[in-house]
């Protein structure tokens, strides 16, 4: 459906339907439904907020309505969901999505040409994608010319330029996968805000998945819950909140007046710098150095938070301080009690080396997914320092019970949730017990009961005298791990 010419040269979209009955998914790879027996219906123009804990079919929902699931080879389903009465696959373009991840979703090189992506493949006139470009850029406030690189763009910038992307197709439904997770607030206020000018103008249907709800509780007038693999509960922000918001809070779901149980402060003072960093540049290419000079110790038995604005360098230096970067200048040294007989630099350690000493969780998990099923996954450390099996099995179902992760233990691991995936990679650095952890958002994806053990785990390893450092856009990590604060300016400035 094209929608409607305003006055205003912009275009109010003809906002759909959605019904589900009794509809369910189940991945090819996994006995348990990921969704059953859902049953739910969202009326043209409403806003809806979907909630529910990590794993209970959020994201899985979204994909079976943008029609993106796969076909029978990847999975089966039951029941009925249709868009404006017809199955997803059989309408696209009606639904727009925009997922987690900001990076991830950039296909072109230029602005423009990325906005006009969706619109190529689905037929729209060459004459009418221009001006939906321009219409889209300018109703999400992406205030950069259209040849502007899209690698240059901040991580705010580049959600706004997939929900550019998202609207230029005049979707009747727009589907938003925690969009703002990787986020620093101010890009987190930015694309809450491009989304509300975005409904203003489009009068589309809005369906939003997230854990925390208090971005989002202005723009939403329904709260639909899933658990249990179907609908838990379903009405208006104030009603689901009011007569359910105790039973939520402990599902999982961050209810403002029920916030998670922060572990308990420190039970030692830091020891001594494990890490050292001396007039340190940082650069993903050599000769542009984007953060630095800087000068920091990570310390055992204390938790190093690394935060700044999204783009100001902090996922790169946490991977110079994990010896995966050179550094653009100065160095990173590690203590001859971390050390042990390695070479001082661990750019200079072999893979094996670094296994006991310093752990790493990249910022996307599946960057570091490596084996079939979980299970197997946390057994690749472990495995490759020779331990024997009655060690490994001990140490690898002690650490699914911890994360929550026992009941998809023979899962594959692209099966899982996002924030399933993040607590696996999590699990899988810890397997192998190195003494220095380098955490890239720990927490994210994460609903209020994974976050509060996520927290309590890494407590736990800083009291066992590990170093950790984190990066992290999450304010309640500071607190809840008495975490030592180190704000990263971009290259030249001052932390």
């Amino acid at each position: 459906m094209p929608g409607i010419r305003r006055a205003d040269g912009g275009t109010r979209t003809t906002p759909a339907g959605v019904v589900a009955s009794g509809w369910g998914w189940r991945y090819a790879s996994r006995r348990a439904w990921a969704v059953a027996g859902a049953t739910l219906r969202i009326e043209p123009g409403e806003r809806v907020l979907l909630l529910g804990a990590s794993g209970s079919g959020k994201s899985t929902l979204l994909h079976a309505l943008a029609g993106v699931l796969g076909g029978d080879d990847e999975g089966e389903s039951t029941g009925i969901l249709t868009i404006d009465g017809r199955e997803p696959g059989d309408v696209r373009g009606r639904a727009g999505m925009v997922l987690q991840d900001p990076d991830s979703q950039a296909v072109m090189a230029r602005v423009g040409d990325d906005v006009a992506f969706g619109c190529e493949n689905l037929g729209v006139p060459r004459d009418e994608i221009a001006s939906r470009v321009r219409e889209s850029v300018r109703a999400v406030g992406l205030d950069v010319p259209l040849a502007h690189p899209t690698s240059a763009l901040s991580g705010g910038q580049k959600q706004r330029l997939a929900l550019a992307a998202a609207v230029a197709m005049r979707p009747g439904l727009l589907l938003l996968d925690e969009p703002t997770a990787n986020l620093d607030p101010a890009g987190t206020a930015e694309v809450r805000d491009a989304v509300a000018e975005v409904l203003e103008t489009t009068g589309a249907t809005l369906v939003v998945v997230e854990h925390r709800l208090d971005v989002w509780l202005p723009l939403v007038d329904r709260v639909i819950v899933l658990g249990g693999g179907g609908v838990l509960a379903d009405g208006s922000p104030a009603q689901v909140l009011g007569e359910h918001g105790r039973s939520l809070a402990a599902g999982g779901v961050w209810v403002p007046d029920f916030p998670p149980r922060h572990p308990a402060p420190p039970v030692r003072s830091p020891g001594g710098a494990l890490v050292r960093a001396d007039r340190l540049q940082v650069s993903r290419s050599r000769g542009r150095p984007i953060a630095g000079p800087l000068d920091l110790e990570v310390r055992e038995g204390e938790v190093l938070a690394i935060t700044g604005a999204n783009g100001a360098g902090k996922s790169t230096l946490g991977l110079t301080l994990a010896g995966l970067l050179r550094p653009e200048a100065g160095a990173v040294v590690a203590s001859p009690a971390l050390a042990a007989g390695a070479k001082g630099q661990p750019t200079r350690w072999s893979s094996r080396q670094l296994l006991t000493r310093i752990g790493t969780v990249l910022q996307d998990p599946e960057h570091q997914l490596l084996a079939t099923t979980v299970r197997r996954e946390l057994e690749v450390g472990p495995r490759a320092l020779g331990h024997d099996e009655v060690a490994v099995t001990a140490r690898v179902d002690d650490l699914l019970a911890r994360l929550r992760l026992d009941h998809v233990a023979d899962a594959n691991p692209y099966t899982l949730s996002g924030g399933e995936k993040r607590r696996l990679t999590v699990g899988a650095m810890l397997a192998t017990r190195p003494r220095v952890l380098v955490l890239d958002e720990p927490t994210f994806g994460q609903d209020a009961v994974t976050w509060r053990e996520m927290v309590a785990l890494i407590a736990d390893v800083r009291d066992d005298g590990a170093a950790v450092v984190v990066i992290t856009h999450d304010a309640d990590v500071l607190a809840a791990l008495h975490a030592r604060p180190y704000a990263l300016a971009p290259a030249g400035g001052a932390s």
